[in-house]
């Protein structure tokens, strides 16, 4: 087996831009285009990893990201020696932290780090010629899955595309006018049965304005209703929204702490806890929080939507941790997540199963998607 000791030869990311026919729909605001931007890494041995950087927000922000990849982070780290991936997360994130508070910019940074720790956990779990979910401490690599962004014009049609394409769960985007939102839920529960259906409210509400719409959507048998308010709220808002509505609550996706986990992990107020390993923390923070997710006996659910890559290894860390959560997957025209997900665009009656190859088992052609890449 080769040494677990590597060193990083380059680091370089790759940005791109899907045009969308369609846009994407938020209660915030719409995406016009779907962008990635894909992170390759070599060590001086020749192995290669590929990771993701989150990059949705704002619609110019995945060439910045990109460029503090390109031009600060990968110089930081260049001839680096590590044993572990954590090593690599930990002297970025230490040696950037003053930049990223001068700049006032601790996102992009966090998210442009945690890119590179992807294609890092990647390479290593490839040096260990391992799959990356079993080397994550998986026993199986069988995983759940949800039909996410289902935009609140069209949402019949999208899910009935969805369920074609052997979905059996739905999370609709809700936030909008309450009877447009009641008559989506509706359309879409009579859809799917007694399936799987959640709301994704994308921080629309004050705590009082989601007091007072909740009970209107408890007859739709919700799995969780996803972040009502904002995520900065302070923590006795949610504790209010626990106490006095019936609706499972879900959020994660905009914690960017250790500390705001712990505080998310503590008692009942989230069923659902969902990082985003593109987002913040990557793979050497997010492994651990997701072990603690399961410890507090909530229900880990991946956060995810991107590219391929970052949506493949979330799978992957689903497929490590185990338990019954499900890894979210964009119904949204994209092929620069189509194209390289790997078997996560295979969904079987709700399910898929990663291959025993190492690393991430896929290494993405981006010759394929050359038109789309952006200066």
């Amino acid at each position: 087996m080769t040494s677990q000791t590597f060193a990083i030869r380059t680091v370089k990311a790759f940005c791109y831009r899907y045009p969308l026919a369609t846009p994407v729909v938020t209660s915030f605001g719409r995406m016009l285009d779907r962008p990635a931007v894909f992170v390759r890494v070599e060590d001086t041995d020749g192995h290669v990893g590929w990771g993701e950087v989150w990059a949705n927000f704002p619609a110019v922000g995945a060439e910045h990201r990109a460029r503090l990849v390109n031009e600060v982070l990968a110089p930081a780290i260049a001839g680096f020696a590590a044993s572990h991936p954590l090593d690599v997360f930990e002297t970025l994130t230490q040696a950037t932290s003053v930049l990223a508070l001068q700049s006032g910019e601790p996102g992009p940074f966090a998210q442009a780090i945690s890119g590179i720790d992807l294609a890092v956990w990647d390479l290593h779990a490839r040096r260990r010629q391992m799959p990356l979910w079993k080397l994550l401490g998986g026993n199986g690599s069988r995983i759940r899955v949800y039909a996410s962004g289902i935009n609140p014009t069209g949402s019949r049609q999208m899910a009935e595309a969805a369920l074609s394409r052997g979905h059996r769960a739905l999370k609709l985007k809700v936030g909008f006018d309450l009877a447009a939102d009641r008559s989506n839920l509706a359309a879409l529960r009579q859809l799917i049965g007694d399936g799987m259906l959640a709301a994704d409210a994308n921080q629309a509400w004050s705590t009082a304005q989601t007091l007072e719409i909740a009970p209107h959507l408890g007859e739709f048998g919700l799995a969780w209703l996803e972040e009502p308010i904002r995520a900065d709220r302070p923590w006795e808002e949610w504790q209010t929204l626990r106490q006095h509505i019936d609706l499972p609550l879900a959020a994660g996706e905009n914690i960017a702490s250790r500390a705001g986990f712990k505080q998310a992990l503590g008692g009942d107020v989230l069923r659902v806890v969902q990082p985003d390993i593109a987002k913040w923390g990557g793979l050497s923070v997010c492994s651990d929080i997701a072990g603690d997710i399961m410890k507090s006996g909530k229900m880990f659910c991946p956060h995810y939507l991107g590219g391929g890559i970052g949506l493949l290894a979330s799978a992957h860390l689903l497929a490590g941790v185990g338990g019954d959560g499900l890894l979210e997957v964009d119904s949204n025209d994209n092929p620069l997540r189509d194209r390289f997900c790997g078997p996560v665009i295979d969904i079987r009656d709700g399910m898929v199963t990663l291959g025993d190859d190492p690393g991430l088992g896929f290494a993405p052609d981006l010759s394929s998607i050359e038109n789309y890449r952006t200066a």
